[in-house]
């Protein structure tokens, strides 16, 4: 009787092992090798997460947006998404420090704690990083009667 049993099982076990595809290089393949993210990557999602939120005038201080105002004027020169950003990523975690200038009359602390649940919202669905910190420095304040800084002209 166990002569009987066990011949039954065989083609069984054997007819299980054909139905299956073999794998070669073991494990999913969707496991095999490395992906790595680069710093400006994440500082460029993070760039418009943040300019995304209601209150955020601009990023960056006043000096960087100065500069970024001649560099976007200059042809062929790109708005950079990346100003007043700063990522430093590591293999499965991220850390992120922002500077912001808030619209005046918006509540600074809320624009922060918006700013924050954006980015790392944005930053962790896209990449797949975990954000550890997120960093916000409030670097001015944008008056309404205030004129966008923007350079002179030197050629009228």
């Amino acid at each position: 009787m166990t002569e009987t049993t066990e011949q039954n099982r065989g083609p069984e076990v054997e007819t299980s092992r054909r139905s299956q595809p073999a794998r070669r290089g073991g494990g999913d393949p969707g496991s095999r090798g490395r992906t790595t993210i680069a710093d400006g990557v994440v500082e460029k999602i993070a760039g418009l997460a943040a300019r995304d939120v209601e209150g955020v005038h601009a990023m960056g201080s006043g000096l960087s947006r100065t500069f970024g105002a001649v560099r976007d004027r200059v042809p062929g020169g790109a708005k950079s998404v990346t100003r007043g950003v700063k990522a430093e990523v590591g293999e499965v975690q991220a850390a992120l420090d922002l500077e912001i200038v808030v619209e005046y009359g918006a509540p600074i602390a809320d624009v922060a704690r918006d700013v924050r649940e954006n980015v790392i919202a944005a930053v962790e669905r896209m990449t797949g990083l975990e954000v550890v910190e997120v960093n916000i420095a409030v670097s001015d304040v944008k008056l309404p009667d205030e004129e966008e800084e923007e350079p002179e002209r030197r050629i009228q």
